[in-house]
């Protein structure tokens, strides 16, 4: 469960009237859905999770674009798009439900407009690699938070965790080994260099596939 610091710190975030938008950021398999998870219990139904993964481009687009080996990196998500949604959902008009996207890993693919966000949600809870990230495109995501969280975790537990959650989902051993290596370890080193700019570390109990 969230630990009584974060609680705290949640509490005092959503202290007085209208809304929050909390970002949850951390490398590959720390544990940032788990954690959205347990803060979307806490809070309650006017609590809704956005997830940034839902703004990965499609498959088709990746291949036509030759990035698909790179899936996770940051010129692999549409970073416009989110920096969009999240204005949005800063400013929400009354009785206007907004329709985010979710990201399937069972399919590898986004889904448009699954996740519906009334005007009276108090608070909205987004995670990704790359919210505290200051460029290419992603460096207005900062500035449209109220807060963001760094999710810590022991290096070898999130390695453990990710090549789990690669094989869950149907990679062999070698396969989730090598796209670790290739993909996600040069994505996590550039998500670790933004640690510095987040409000808060926090760390979560992991299972494997969050």
């Amino acid at each position: 469960m969230i630990d009584s610091t974060a609680i705290e710190r949640l509490d005092a975030l959503m202290q007085g009237g209208g809304r929050r938008i909390l970002g949850i950021a951390g490398l590959p398999g720390a544990g940032k859905s788990t954690l959205v998870a347990q803060i979307l219990e806490h809070v309650g139904p006017h609590a809704v999770g956005v997830p940034m993964d839902g703004f990965h481009l499609a498959n088709a687009e990746l291949a036509r674009l030759d990035r698909a080996s790179r899936k996770g990196a940051p010129d692999t998500f549409d970073a416009a798009g989110y920096v969009a949604l999240l204005r949005r959902l800063r400013d929400p008009v009354p009785g206007e439900i907004v329709y985010a996207p979710a990201f399937h890993r069972e399919i590898e693919e986004p889904v448009a407009g699954e996740i519906a966000v009334s005007a009276d949600a108090r608070l909205i809870v987004t995670e990704g690699n790359y919210l505290l990230l200051d460029a290419d495109g992603w460096q207005d995501v900062h500035g449209l938070l109220d807060e963001v969280w760094f999710v810590d975790v022991d290096d070898v537990q999130r390695r453990e965790q990710l090549l789990q959650r690669h094989m869950h989902y149907g990679r062999t051993r070698q396969a989730a080994l090598d796209w670790i290596e290739h993909t996600d370890e040069p994505n996590g080193r550039r998500i670790a260099a933004t640690a510095g700019r987040a409000d808060f570390n926090v760390r979560v109990s992991l299972d494997a596939t969050a």
